[in-house]
């Protein structure tokens, strides 16, 4: 008979301790001016008061620690609420929902604008980050395959997907809130994307209809 393997329960609950320190420590030095230059196993086991080990173990690499403090970031910022979006059988209320979490997000930690900054940097940030987008340009795919009626010719519905994109993505959110509060520029990217989605649909219909006139 096989030995079953025990793990202490204050052992799993000091490793826990442990890996919430390090994310946190990680975290906040991204939130320095400076910290994405820095940000390195030895440097977050420092400001984590464990050792480099303690850190390999629990994340095994640094882009292992980049996905635990995303996935920290995104759990802190409410990306949960988009399974709700992605849920509303009105699809356009959904795709509003949608936006104004993404909008919501983005403004929820000055780190997510430093891990942005660092795209131009730091490879490893950049592949990082961009396949979390990816996961965003995958749900407004979702979201525009159930809009209109299905005469949307292909090459339109990949334009209304990238338009959105866009407008959703942080750094137009960033330019836009500059000169405006969150809850308005929120407010605004809903909106433009409401455009968005009637002109490109009706635009589709239109060139799909057969003997309609240029």
């Amino acid at each position: 008979m096989t030995a079953r393997s025990y793990v202490s329960p204050t052992r799993a609950a000091a490793a826990a301790r442990k890996r919430s320190e390090v994310i946190r420590a990680a975290i906040g030095f991204l939130r320095e001016e400076h910290g994405v230059a820095s940000f390195s196993l030895d440097a977050i086991a420092r400001s984590a008061g464990v050792t480099r080990l303690t850190v390999y173990n629990q994340f095994g690499s640094r882009r292992g620690l980049l996905e635990a403090v995303f996935d920290d970031i995104a759990r802190r910022g409410r990306l949960d609420r988009l399974k709700d979006a992605h849920a509303d059988p009105d699809v356009r209320a959904g795709l509003r929902d949608f936006v104004a979490i993404f909008c919501d997000f983005w403004s929820s930690d000055p780190a997510i604008a430093r891990l942005h900054d660092a795209m131009a940097i730091d490879p490893e940030f950049a592949s990082a980050l961009g396949e979390r987008h990816e996961r965003r340009r995958r749900s407004i795919e979702a979201f525009v395959q159930r809009l209109g009626d299905g005469s949307a010719l292909p090459a339109a519905r990949r334009d209304t997907v990238d338009v959105i994109f866009a407008l959703t993505s942080h750094a137009t959110f960033q330019a836009l809130a500059t000169t405006r509060s969150p809850a308005a520029t929120r407010r605004l990217i809903q909106d433009a994307v409401d455009a968005v989605v009637s002109d490109r649909l009706s635009r589709s219909r239109t060139e799909a209809s057969p003997g309609t006139p240029p």
